[in-house]
């Protein structure tokens, strides 16, 4: 039933944008102007979407308004209070609507998009506060084909959409492919195990839709839960690099007022989002037989059965309770419109989570609570929707101290108390930076002497890296990179604070670097000798990257024939927004690109964290400038082109 749904919706959906299309390209072509009521008739083409749609009282103070400007033409519906509904776009300007737009609380929570300009969605993208699911419809039913952008959380909520509408297809969507499982570069023995299980699950979700219970017609999803993910490092088992896993993970559900949960096991990070590699099953299931949870670690819900933790059946009511209210008050946070209200949700947030510490059976489930708490203090302090956060966090801290707790736990909430504090004190217009700034450098020092063994020690040293890096204290910043190193090995963050050396270091030295541009092409800074060469480290999410561009450009036809080189190395995390942005700003240069964003392996290679980063190489491939900014380009040349 589903699936006819979303088909009859998605043929719903052209009659009326056809009416809409008539004069969006500024072309009389004797139809009427779409109406207000022709705009609300549009529907996402994805039923699941939460989005406003007045009510029959408000129906007649919306407003539909005109949009163009040079690169595309449009409607925008608006309410009475001026807030936005609906945005239908033509952005190639061919007088066809190819972007249909929904909004909740006057932010953009959908879109439907039509990139190949047939006149029929192909891509569906949740934004704003809905998410970063962005789907792909490869034939254009109104059925996603696969996921080009989807986070853990999200694909939990997926499978639990899946088992309730008993939609395989749906399911097998979340699965590895058999190209992303290539990609991972894992050994020979993991790669024949995880096709087996893969293929299984592939196989075998038809048939779990029809005999399991645990989720029926009623069930909704309620949270995703899961301890911190964790990185297989290369080498591992002949793997050829790092791996980010989720293992154990699961969805916390709710039937008729009744909490349970589910278990989603690994998760694999890939380019494109999260993928699990087996069936989901009932947290009875796994605790009452040897059915598997973990894939890449030794830890499952097996093991931790054996060592003394309770088999409950399910949750407890207390803790079902508690769950809901977390529920409630995520909802409350998400419609908030003050800091204030923010403020008093937040702390309410910190509140249940700190019983649902208390209530924890063993150290772990514990240790994930106080994570999540935090995590969520920390994040809620730095973006000013709860001041008091910052001594909330201290104070959790002290205890934690004064219990003698797992040093790692000490140390994680220490941090994010840390940050937290400085965030707070950073964005104060009252307060001298500077000094804010030594404050900072300071902390972090006293914490990697303290907690220097830690998880969070090699995050502490990094940063104390860039903010001496920042304050223009180079061999400060060598020291902190290179301690990081040197401490975490095996951490990710090893080889970016290892680049961020080379990086600093490489003035006065040759600089090697290659890689595969957009055409699949290998371009090597050695093959371009003879030239002087900028790298530019870019990404179309960050604005000032943008702007730089179109100096670049100048710059690249005033010397292009003056033997001046440009090489581009793009970071964007979703290709589509890079290749987007390219076809209407082409660049006469080579793009290189590898995935991970400022976490993939031409980003590592120099230890780059911000941008825009411009390297600046003279004829012999030797680096004369690591730092260089768009206005200091013209000068720079001239001074070596002279």
């Amino acid at each position: 039933m589903e699936a006819m749904s979303r088909s009859a919706t998605k043929w719903l959906v052209i009659p009326v944008v056809m009416v809409a299309v008539c004069q969006l390209a500024g072309h009389a072509v004797g139809a009427a102007s779409p109406s207000v009521a022709d705009a609300l008739k549009v529907k996402p083409i994805q039923v699941e979407v939460d989005f406003d749609t007045p009510d029959e009282a408000t129906f007649a103070t919306c407003v539909l308004k005109t949009l163009q400007d040079k690169r595309m033409t449009g409607y925008e519906l608006r309410d009475a209070a001026g807030n936005v509904l609906r945005r239908f776009l033509d952005t190639n300007r061919d007088g066809r609507v190819d972007q249909w737009c929904y909004f909740k609380d006057g932010v953009e929570v959908y879109r439907d998009i039509d990139s190949n300009f047939n006149r029929k969605a192909d891509q569906y993208r949740w934004l704003g506060t809905a998410g970063v699911r962005w789907g792909i419809d490869n034939d254009e039913d109104g059925r996603i084909d696969r996921w080009l952008a989807i986070s853990p959380e999200e694909v939990s909520e997926e499978i639990v959409a899946a088992l309730r509408t008993r939609d395989t297809a749906r399911f097998r969507c979340l699965l590895l492919t058999a190209e992303e499982l290539a990609a991972l570069k894992l050994g020979k023995s993991q790669m024949t195990q995880l096709q087996e299980k893969i293929a299984a699950a592939a196989s075998g979700f038809e048939n779990l839709v029809r005999r399991q219970k645990f989720v029926s017609d009623t069930t909704r999803w309620v949270n995703f839960g899961a301890t911190r993910p964790g990185v297989v490092p290369a080498g591992t088992d002949e793997s050829e690099q790092d791996l980010e896993v989720y293992e154990n993970a699961s969805a916390l559900v709710e039937t008729d007022g009744t909490h349970a949960q589910v278990i989603v096991g690994t998760m694999v990070r890939t380019a494109n989002g999260w993928r699990v590699i087996d069936l989901p099953h009932s947290l009875e299931d796994a605790q009452a037989s040897s059915i598997p949870s973990g894939f890449f670690f030794e830890a499952s819900l097996a093991r931790r059965a054996d060592a003394d933790v309770p088999v409950t059946g399910g949750l407890s009511p207390e803790l079902q309770k508690l769950i809901g209210e977390l529920e409630i008050i995520d909802n409350d946070l998400a419609t908030a419109s003050t800091l204030d209200q923010q403020a008093t949700l937040n702390a309410k947030r910190a509140d249940v989570l700190e019983k649902l510490a208390n209530l924890a059976t063993n150290d772990e489930e514990r240790a994930t609570w106080l994570h999540q708490l935090a995590d969520t203090v920390s994040a809620a302090v730095q973006s000013g929707g709860y001041p008091d956060g910052v001594t909330r966090l201290a104070n959790l801290y002290q205890r934690l101290a004064n219990d003698k707790a797992d040093q790692a736990l000490i140390a994680y909430v220490r941090f994010r108390h840390l940050s937290a504090e400085y965030g707070q004190s950073a964005q104060d217009p009252n307060e001298d930076f500077a000094k804010v700034q030594d404050k900072w450098v300071a902390d972090l020092e006293r914490f990697v002497a303290e907690y220097g063994t830690t998880p969070d020690g090699a995050e502490a040293m990094l940063q104390l890296g860039m903010a001496q890096e920042f304050a223009g204290k180079d061999e400060e910043a060598v020291k902190w990179y290179a301690q990081a190193s040197a401490a975490f090995p095996e951490s990710p963050l090893a080889k970016k604070a290892l680049g961020a050396q080379r990086r600093i270091l490489s003035v006065g030295k040759s600089l090697e670097l290659a890689g595969k541009d957009l055409t699949g092409k290998t371009v090597s800074l050695s093959a371009l000798r003879g030239k002087v060469v900028l790298v530019h480290y870019w990404a179309t999410w960050y604005a000032p990257c943008r702007q730089e561009l179109s100096v670049l450009k100048d710059m690249q036809a005033k010397y292009g024939k003056e033997n001046f080189a440009l090489v581009g190395i793009n970071v964007d995390n979703l290709t589509e927004a890079r290749d987007a942005y390219l076809t209407e700003n082409p660049l006469p240069w080579p793009q290189l690109f590898e995935p991970g964003g400022l976490d993939s392996p031409l980003a590592l290679e120099l230890g780059v964290l911000t941008m825009p980063t411009m390297i600046l190489l003279d004829r012999t491939g030797k680096v004369v400038n690591r730092n260089l900014t768009a206005g200091e380009v013209d000068d720079e040349l001239k001074k070596l082109l002279r």
